[in-house]
């Protein structure tokens, strides 16, 4: 093999495990064309062809199946001895690439990752919003956050950020006609906005606790959403009641332009998790991110 071959190589793997030259190339850091023009080099250096291409996707040859298949293991093991070698560093640096739903972003990357990324020169955090939950390792990510649903058997997960508390909030036109709920029970007499959640795509049941006491709730109604901010849009035009984390509702609560009920409940406040695969090294700008987000 060829010195040059090596990141030609690395970068074909990116390519088949995105499925495509632009995530790849986003991935990679780099343009396009320079992915592709690695790919092609490959190949005529090789002579054989390693990718079909179609308009709409990249697919591995069987060729390139059985050289990926071998590449696999050496490629881990390279990342291993760099992730190694990083550690080996008085201050972490490189590039990590997380995966995180919005309300992570803004309640605990948004307020940790200034001080974070002054306290560690050279180091680039990349973050994805996406709400709905994603296999990190074949998107390429080097770990996720959310709540607290079930995670692969090989994933570590760690508590971070402040807990989140929720409430339930309606608009002053929907509760004026209404009675408004004593108990979590009386939000079955209510229209309830639902939560349908990405990727698992279950309904989200209603937490609350008071005393020691905690209810969960099974909510219906005549709306159900995948997207938190539609969600609050629909309470705001009075479409019914909805489940949503206190500090998105509090500017709307204070101007008036939605109501709290069952405050005297106060709903779990649950913890974000920053979980990532336990079969390698930590890089040790990960464990730096991840001690961090614990002391917030």
């Amino acid at each position: 093999m060829k010195p040059q071959e090596l990141p030609d190589l690395a970068t074909l793997a990116v390519v088949a495990r995105h499925g495509g030259f632009t995530r790849a190339a986003a991935e990679l850091g780099v343009s396009r064309s320079a992915v592709s023009h690695a790919i092609r080099s490959l190949e005529a250096r090789l002579g054989v062809r390693l990718l079909n291409r179609t308009t709409r996707s990249v697919s591995p040859t069987a060729a390139g199946e059985r050289l990926l298949a071998r590449l696999a293991p050496a490629l881990d093991d390279i990342a291993v001895a760099v992730d190694e070698t990083n550690a080996a560093r008085d201050k972490p640096k490189g590039r990590i690439r997380l995966n995180v739903p919005r309300l992570a972003a803004k309640l605990v990357l948004g307020p940790a990752l200034p001080g974070f990324l002054a306290a560690h020169p050279g180091a680039v955090v990349e973050v994805a919003v996406d709400d709905a939950t994603v296999d990190i390792v074949a998107k390429g990510f080097d770990a996720g956050m959310r709540f607290g649903e079930r995670l692969s058997a090989d994933m570590i997960a760690v508590a971070v950020g402040p807990p989140i508390p929720f409430a339930v909030v309606g608009s002053p036109g929907y509760l004026a006609p209404r009675q408004r709920p004593r108990s979590p029970n009386d939000l079955r007499d209510h229209a309830c906005i639902g939560h349908r959640m990405r990727g698992s795509g279950r309904l989200l049941d209603w937490e609350f606790a008071r005393e020691g006491h905690e209810v969960s709730v099974a909510v219906d109604g005549p709306l159900i959403l995948d997207a938190p901010e539609l969600m609050l849009d629909a309470a705001l035009a009075g479409v019914g009641l909805c489940y949503t984390s206190v500090a998105e509702a509090e500017p709307f609560i204070a101007e008036g332009r939605l109501v709290r009920v069952l405050d005297d409940w106060c709903s779990l406040g649950g913890r974000m998790h920053l979980y990532y695969p336990g079969r390698r090294q930590v890089p040790m700008l990960l464990q730096a991110l991840a001690d961090w987000l614990r002391k917030i």
